[in-house]
């Protein structure tokens, strides 16, 4: 599952070691999970959720301040809305959009699904969200942004072109019902050559 993206990782690793430094439980997904499960794509950004609260603001600023830029308000703000918020990072200028977990049910299940997993040959292990889940967040993604975006629909086919089998369609028929997005799922399917 390792990735060729050097500045990816470099624009992450900073915020990944001050939230496991600060104990606070996160999961990569969007694009850098997709390629990481599926077939690698390049990206200029990368997805983080995180179960940020409000007291966990100044120390994560305070950490990453010298590297990204990060504003505390806007952290703040992201927590309260349970929405996201930037940080660029300084030397590659990649972003990292961090989105607070949410309390829906299906955010809280991928949540304690993450795997531990590497992104490079030579990285430590990250907490990464499962295939199943990443097929399911970019469907709805899909479905939220017109279906247009061959990128969103080419993340989900490479993901389930390569873990083919290893996917739990039970799951992940369960979980498309009930986030309305059963009818892109089957269709993804059969695309994939996995229907049936």
């Amino acid at each position: 599952m390792s990735l060729n993206m050097p500045d990816i990782v470099v624009a992450i690793a900073l915020i990944i070691d001050t939230l496991k430094q600060l104990n606070i439980p996160y999961q990569i997904g969007g694009s850098v999970a997709s390629s990481a499960h599926g077939l690698p794509r390049l990206t200029i950004d990368a997805d983080i959720v995180a179960d940020l609260k409000l007291e966990h603001v100044q120390p994560l600023v305070r950490d990453l301040e010298a590297d990204y830029y990060i504003d505390a308000d806007t952290v703040k703000d992201a927590i309260r809305r349970k929405s996201s918020f930037s940080a660029i990072h300084l030397e590659t200028m990649l972003k990292v959009d961090v989105f607070i977990l949410k309390s829906r049910p299906f955010d809280q299940e991928a949540f304690r699904r993450m795997r531990q997993e590497k992104l490079t040959e030579d990285s430590s292990p990250v907490s990464i969200v499962s295939a199943e889940d990443i097929i399911l967040n970019k469907l709805e993604w899909y479905r939220m942004g017109g279906e247009v975006s061959d990128r969103q629909w080419g993340d989900v086919l490479g993901v389930l072109k390569v873990q083919g089998t290893n996917l739990d369609l039970a799951y992940l028929r369960r979980w498309a019902t009930a986030l309305n997005v059963a009818d892109l799922l089957e269709r993804a399917l059969e695309d994939a050559g996995l229907a049936g």
